[in-house]
This record gives C-alpha cells, structure tokens and sequence, in this order.
C-alpha cells in the first residue's frame, strides 16, 4: 500500500468526543439569536439586494494565517526538485479559497472581452484580448498564499449579472491535479473556457508553478478563437525571508481566424530587478509584419504604440543611459556577501510612457483588507 492509499480511523478518547455538546449549545444560542432578531435579518437581507441585484461579498469569512512563526523546511528539504502535488502542505500556507475559486479572478476585468466584442478591427480586438490575457493573472500579484485544494467533481459557479458573465469551474482529474472552467457572457456574444494544470516544483529557495493547460476565448459575433497559456509564476523566500512572486516566460495568444499573433514576453526580475514585472511584445499579421508593440507591467498597466515610434524612442533612451553607466563605473564597488534568502528587487512604482502610446488596459485597485482575506475587486 502506498502513500495515497495509506488511511487512518479517529482515535477514541480525545477531546474530539467531547466536542459535539458544546456544538450543539453553541448551534443552539445561535438558533436563538436568530429568532429573536429577525428584524435585524431582514435588515441584511435588504442590504444585500440593489436594483434586484444580489451585491457580491466584499470580504472572505477567514482572514489569513500568519507564517512569520512558522518554519517549512522540515517538509520540503526532502522535495527539492520534484514535484509538489503530492506532498501535503502545511495548512497555514493556505489562503482561505480553494484553486476554482482563484480561477474565477480571471474575470475581474472582463470588461475587456465585451470591448473586443464591440470593436470592428481586428487589430483593436487582438489588443483587448491581449490586455486581458495579462489582466488575468494580475490577481496573483502579492498572492503568496496557495489556494485550497479542490476534490474531485468539486464544482464553483459564480454569476454576475452587474458584469455581464456566468462562470463555472470543475476539478476534473486529482492526480495530476486538473481544473476545467467554463464561462459565458449573458448577452451570448463571447465564450471563455480552458484547463489548468499547475504544475509545482520545489527549487530550494523558492517554488515555481507551470500553469499547463490552454486558455480559449470566442467572440461568437466575429465568429474568432484566441487561444494562449498562462506564463510561469515563482514565489521566492518560501524558506526565509519576506515572500515575494515574480511571473516569466513566452506567452503566444493567436487568432485561429484571421492568423494575427501577439507575442508577450513576462521578463524575470534578472540580476537587478529593473525587468520585474514588466511585459514587452507586439502583434504581428499572419504576413509575419508587426503592427503594434505592447508594453507595461502586469501589476499595473498596459500600453500600445507604433513599432517605429518605440524603437526610436528605445534608442535615444540608450543614447542617454549610456553616460549614466560610465559614471557608476567610477564610483566604488561594495562588496556583499551572498545573503541566504533572495531579497526582492526594488519596483519602480510606474511606466515609462512612450509618447504617442494608448492605454489598453490598467489594474483595479483592491479593497484595503486584501492582504489579510485574499480578496481581489471581484469576489
């Protein structure tokens, strides 16, 4: 018998036998304070309802643990380069959502599918769904904690009239772990689904999440499929130190119709941090031809600009940075010890802005609480 199959009854005699006494005068009390105050029941019924609208909850019913006391190397010295959907983690590194839930923060700026539905070039259209497809994984920025585990057949439906959307995600396989979501707008003009295999691994100081699985969004008035993957997400310092989350990699969303490409590079923090967060790419005909570039953070904002209009610009800021690095030559060099945890890079709170640029898309910020409950502007 192996470790997955391995199960263990209740031991009698614990202080868990003695517990259901005390929910049930606990259970009881509560009984009676609904009962006797149905005026104020209705009261929070009432709030929640506006223009016949149910208002979606604006905080989560557990906060989050604290790590600061909590050592987890005990659990993973032993994991280092394999693969963690398998290991039991501890439960104080759990946000209080499960995985189907999280997935359903892809919607948070869903109305950049309603602008690709109304836009008729396709161009415009391919810059929305680009925008979107960096909006989504906006949500994991300072996200350190990891969702819930769902069981099998585990499903989570969320409907947003307000916004347009109806959302349903299932866990569809336990090993390897695989959710499958599937959303439409209310209006019937776009259709959003795909599969998530985020795959784990445990590199020492930190661990990295391989999000598998394609991504596909329908605009069924222009009869298009867009298809992209996620790009990988590592949170550094899972050991000691302060945890932080940086996102990499190649993500490539194409237009099966029309052949279009926009080709998106999440770029690692590198030696200094100055590439932390920040998204280059641009879009390209099926000619191979570039028609914009694409550039900004996926923690703050996106922008699009003319190819030619950014390369000129690209280079004069070189011309300029060069005499910049020729004077931080000459200073004097400061010796540091390798530190045993990886210190996040500091973040330059803002875009450079090339001028002539158009806004597509820009972050919702956050209710002030959503470090504490994992709460985005969403649910």
């Amino acid at each position: 018998m192996n470790s997955e199959e391995e199960f263990f009854d209740a031991e009698a005699g614990t202080d868990s036998d003695n517990s259901s006494a005390e929910f049930v005068d606990t259970n009881q009390r509560s009984l009676d304070m609904t009962l006797t105050e149905p005026a104020s029941a209705a009261k929070v019924e009432s709030s929640l309802q506006e223009n016949g609208v149910k208002k979606p909850r604006q905080c989560l019913p557990a906060p989050m643990f604290s790590r600061n006391n909590f050592s987890i190397w005990s659990i993973l010295k032993k994991c280092i380069g394999l693969e963690l959907s398998k290991i039991t983690m501890p439960i104080v590194f759990n946000e209080p959502l499960s995985f189907l839930q999280r997935i359903t923060e892809y919607m948070e700026h869903t109305y950049l599918i309603n602008k690709a539905c109304s836009c008729a070039d396709p161009l415009q259209r391919m810059q929305a769904v680009a925008a979107f497809a960096v909006s989504a994984v906006a949500s994991q920025w300072e996200r350190t904690g990891k969702p819930f585990n769902p069981l099998l057949g585990e499903t989570y439906e969320l409907v947003r009239e307000d916004l347009g959307f109806r959302f349903v995600s299932e866990q569809v396989s336990h090993h390897p772990p695989i959710s499958a979501f599937y959303s439409e707008g209310l209006n019937k003009d776009y259709i959003f689904h795909g599969s998530i295999y985020p795959k784990l691994k445990f590199w020492g100081k930190s661990v990295e999440a391989e999000p598998k699985g394609a991504i596909t969004l329908e605009l069924l008035k222009h009869k298009e499929a867009y298809t992209w993957t996620n790009p990988t997400c590592c949170v550094h310092n899972v050991i000691i130190g302060k945890l932080w989350i940086e996102q990499y990699g190649t993500v490539e969303i194409i237009n099966h119709s029309t052949g279009d490409k926009c080709i998106l590079n999440f770029k690692p923090c590198g030696l200094f941090g100055k590439e932390l967060h920040r998204v280059e790419g641009y879009i390209q005909d099926k000619n191979k031809k570039k028609l914009c570039v694409i550039y900004g953070k996926w923690t703050e904002c996106l922008w699009s600009v003319d190819p030619t209009t950014y390369d000129s610009y690209r280079k004069s800021e070189k011309k300029g940075g060069g005499e910049q690095r020729k004077s931080k030559q000459n200073e004097p060099s400061v010796n540091s010890e390798e530190d045993e945890e990886d210190d996040m890079p500091e973040v330059q709170e803002t875009v450079q802005v090339v001028p002539g640029s158009k806004l597509l898309w820009r972050i919702v910020s956050r209710p002030p609480n959503s470090s504490q409950v994992s709460l985005t502007s969403l649910i």
